[in-house]
């Protein structure tokens, strides 16, 4: 990656999830910032778009669901890449089906998460 770092959002509600996924992207040459649900989420975005979100489905408050759903139907932000990142493959399948008319994740992750698969997955979505 040459020039600017790129800047990775990484939004989940367990803290050791938030703190890995620091470590691991920063150790790789991102910047990131955190938030522990889709709120505090939504707030980063419109402080400052990053390059790239990593955003876990089930949290409290705003769940990842209707965070996606808000910015892939928000013309500003539909174009920021999401990496969904869930322990749980029924809240894919349910984030799926009530998806109507909103396109799919860029990618999709299952707990635990895979170093290797991370990396090339922010790697893809973030060198354009």
């Amino acid at each position: 990656m040459t020039g600017e770092k790129r800047t990775v959002l990484i939004i989940d509600d367990e803290p050791d999830v938030r703190e890995y996924l620091t470590a691991l992207l920063e150790d790789n040459g991102y910047v990131t910032v955190t938030a522990a649900d889709g709120n505090e989420g939504l707030e980063k975005v419109k402080q400052k778009a990053p390059d790239l979100i990593t955003l876990d489905i089930t949290m409290p408050e705003k769940s990842g669901v209707r965070f996606y759903r808000d910015m892939k139907e928000s013309d500003e932000l539909k174009g920021i890449p999401i990496i969904i990142v869930t322990g749980i493959s029924k809240d894919f399948e349910r984030f799926i089906s009530t998806r109507s008319q909103v396109p799919p994740p860029e990618g999709y992750l299952s707990k635990p998460i895979d170093r290797d698969e991370i990396l090339k997955l922010a790697k893809t979505l973030t060198d354009s």
